[in-house]
């Protein structure tokens, strides 16, 4: 920062179960600005992480914080249902020496960063158009699946804080049924979440191989993302198929339930790297595939959300929602 430059900043921290990414916000500004990500495994927790970054950005005064979470935000204590970092939303003001922090579900922030995208940071899939603008639907996968939804009351949007990737999964197939089935056994409660995020692609590919009778092969989903888009492997093949699908499924039963007219917005870790692929997929047509309502469906709009760190964008929504300090 040049000299004369107010170095009173906000800290912004997008935390998920196997990345953090962090940024500032000047005063004045809704941009965040200094983004840097950093594997949660290389700290030994919140506060680590938050003074390296902090270091590195030049020790910045840091007066206010907003931090998203991959878990249900429901008191004091945080704990990450895919990571082992937990932290008191109090001790870690006090410690940081902040005014304020703001702490919310992720997808929470990224549905905040939506009215906010621009045609270069989304990519339509299929058809539809929007017809209400009153209700929009986020939903997407990474190390976990996340869900969330905009309500617009007057002249501002209001995001929606749930759990629904924790729902139960809904087989739409006979395949899918063998795969429930097994995943059941191993369960118990088969959620959306054991299916579709990173992990959860991995679980398709280790069912499909019980029920094939062929080896399972110790591959990350990066990998079997990988084979699957090139057909190397029949396992993995599938298990992105399916994956595609069901989420097309989980993502028609979200706007159903919010009444999502304004169309229905697919962001997380994974969709986004597909490319090509996920438009060629069956996501689009599962999405339709309502029975009575799939008129209803074939009018919502989809869109992947191809912006980066677009949850930042979405803190520094929550911490100044009615603009620019």
């Amino acid at each position: 920062m040049s000299a004369g430059e107010d170095n009173r900043m906000h800290l912004l921290a997008d935390i998920g179960g196997t990345n953090v990414r962090f940024a500032l916000l000047a005063p004045g500004t809704l941009q965040p600005l200094h983004e840097q990500s950093y594997r949660c495994a290389d700290f030994n927790g919140l506060e680590h992480a938050v003074r390296t970054y902090l270091a590195q950005t030049g020790n910045p005064e840091v007066v206010d914080a907003a931090f998203d979470v991959a878990t249900a935000v429901t008191g004091d204590l945080i704990r990450l249902t895919n990571s082992p970092w937990a932290f008191s939303i109090e001790q870690t003001r006090r410690q940081l020496n902040l005014n304020r922090l703001v702490v919310l579900n992720d997808f929470t922030a990224l549905a905040l960063s939506v009215p906010t995208l621009t045609a270069a940071e989304m990519r339509r899939v299929g058809g539809g158009s929007v017809t209400d603008a009153k209700a929009i639907a986020v939903i997407g996968a990474g190390t976990g699946l996340g869900m969330s939804g905009l309500f617009r009351v007057g002249g501002r949007w209001f995001a929606i804080e749930g759990e629904g990737g924790h729902g139960a999964f809904s087989p739409m197939d006979d395949r899918e049924d063998a795969v429930l089935h097994v995943l059941r056994e191993r369960f118990g409660h088969v959620s959306n979440e054991r299916l579709l995020s990173g992990p959860g692609l991995v679980n398709i590919y280790e069912a499909l191989c019980r029920l094939a009778h062929v080896a399972v092969q110790a591959l990350a989903p990066e990998r079997i993302t990988e084979f699957g888009i090139n057909g190397s492997d029949a396992q993995c093949a599938e298990a992105l198929a399916m994956f595609c699908a069901a989420l097309g499924t989980a993502a028609a039963n979200l706007a159903l339930t919010l009444g999502a007219r304004g169309g229905v917005y697919v962001g997380g870790g994974i969709v986004p790297q597909l490319g090509d692929y996920f438009e060629r997929s069956r996501f689009r047509s599962r999405f339709e595939h309502k029975g009575r309502f799939s008129s209803y469906m074939a009018a919502i709009p989809t869109y992947v959300i191809t912006g980066e760190n677009m949850a930042l964008r979405g803190l520094a929504l929550a911490l100044f929602p009615s603009g620019a300090d």
